[in-house]
């Protein structure tokens, strides 16, 4: 009997795809390994480049994710998926023809969202990739004229942090009443005054009316009637999943591919998502949802693989603890669990619009999220207490709230 090699195929050769490789291995699996990804690079870390690469502190080798296991894998780099036809069990990958698949992950992420009416210019940027990262470097030693970040939320707190760090005149516009506002005034003022007091020229309620792109830099005409002249502006408005290629495929591609709680793509057997563009029920009962988080995107990916290997009927839901974290002017900002603006917001220690200090989230009563600044020994007390909470070890708050 001619028995072939089973073959799975990692759609997304980013940090959730190699996450999601490396636990295939390690559960045993010891048939074909296809990683496909539409960058030329090898994984790396993509939270640094809006930090230690664009400030010159690391480089491209730096930056490179290695695996602890031999993959033994065939990558395609530099070639994006294109059609699924999950019937058939094929998959595309760039021009090439279709190949089968036993088993399918669904890793391409998100792409940089560009507003309409932007124009097309040398000097307007998005930070998506290493390459964005780079083009940005080689603008930024061009000339010295302001810089102007669209955004209020973290990767646009984060590039005006840096870019304000190397002496830059910094211009910061969101739309937003409050930065970070999704995370309440409580955090939102504090960032804001944080930017303020290391120079940020903090532009909130605003938008860009008009644009005059020129040789040499790009004019922007503000609402209110502010006009500024940027050598560089950067869009961080967000991100769009990269599914696309999923269309007529049978997947619901709203906002993300809709999974089950065991990482299962719904409709399409044996394919698995991991990842910024996966949307699930994080919690029993919970509306599907994307995270965008780098932890989610490694511990998603390991629990897609082992789910894939054994199965919708036996897989296990994937309920995690979302966690992340952001730094600023050397000030450490860090998150665990439902941290979203519908939550009634009190203050567990300190005061986090003034310094140090730890916000809590609580619906109807029961603590389901906390936010820190600079308190990372409260942070792990209280994440472990979200933590016991999640899993259902219910007893009182070792802090008392106040209102």
């Amino acid at each position: 009997m001619n028995r072939r090699r089973e073959r799975i195929v990692i759609a997304g050769a980013g940090l959730a795809g190699l996450r999601t490789a490396e636990r295939l291995r390690e559960l045993g699996f010891s048939g074909e390994l296809v990683i496909a990804g539409a960058e030329l690079h090898q994984p790396y870390h993509r939270p640094a480049l809006s930090k230690q690469f664009l400030a010159g502190q690391l480089g491209r080798r730096e930056l490179t994710l290695h695996s602890h296991v031999d993959l033994d894998a065939d990558w395609r780099l530099g070639r994006s998926v294109r059609r699924l036809d999950a019937q058939r069990r094929l998959v595309q990958i760039g021009r090439a023809k279709p190949i089968r698949y036993d088993g399918l992950v669904i890793a391409t992420g998100v792409r940089a969202r560009t507003p309409h009416g932007v124009p097309r210019h040398p000097r307007v940027r998005v930070l998506r990739t290493i390459d964005d990262a780079e083009a940005m470097q080689r603008l930024l030693l061009a000339d010295d004229l302001p810089c102007v970040v669209i955004g209020g939320g973290f990767t646009a707190t984060e590039l005006a942090s840096t870019l304000a760090e190397q002496r830059r005149d910094v211009v910061l516009v969101s739309r937003s009443g409050a930065l970070l506002g999704g995370l309440g005034p409580e955090i939102g003022d504090g960032v804001t005054e944080l930017h303020r007091r290391h120079g940020v020229d903090v532009q909130l309620d605003t938008q860009v009316k008009h644009w005059v792109p020129g040789e040499h830099g790009v004019g922007l005409y503000l609402t209110g009637g502010r006009f500024l002249f940027a050598g560089l502006v950067v869009l961080a408005v967000g991100g769009e999943p990269e599914t696309d290629w999923l269309a007529g495929s049978g997947a619901d591609i709203e906002d993300g591919v809709l999974c089950g709680p065991t990482c299962h793509v719904a409709g399409l057997p044996d394919v698995v998502a991991a990842g910024d563009a996966a949307r699930w029920p994080v919690r029993r009962g919970q509306s599907p949802r994307r995270i965008e988080h780098w932890l989610n995107a490694v511990e998603m990916g390991r629990a897609a693989a082992g789910n894939l290997l054994s199965g919708r009927s036996a897989a296990t839901p994937f309920e995690p603890l979302p966690r992340f974290w952001s730094e600023q002017y050397g000030q450490r900002f860090q998150a665990a669990g439902d941290v979203g603006p519908g939550y009634r917001r009190t203050s567990l220690e300190g005061d986090p619009a003034r310094g140090p200090g730890v916000l809590g989230y609580l619906e109807r009563g029961e603590l389901v999220g906390v936010v820190s600044r600079e308190r990372p020994r409260a942070m792990v007390r209280w994440t472990a207490e979200l933590s016991d909470r999640a899993t259902g070890s219910r007893h009182r708050l070792r802090e008392p709230l106040t209102a």
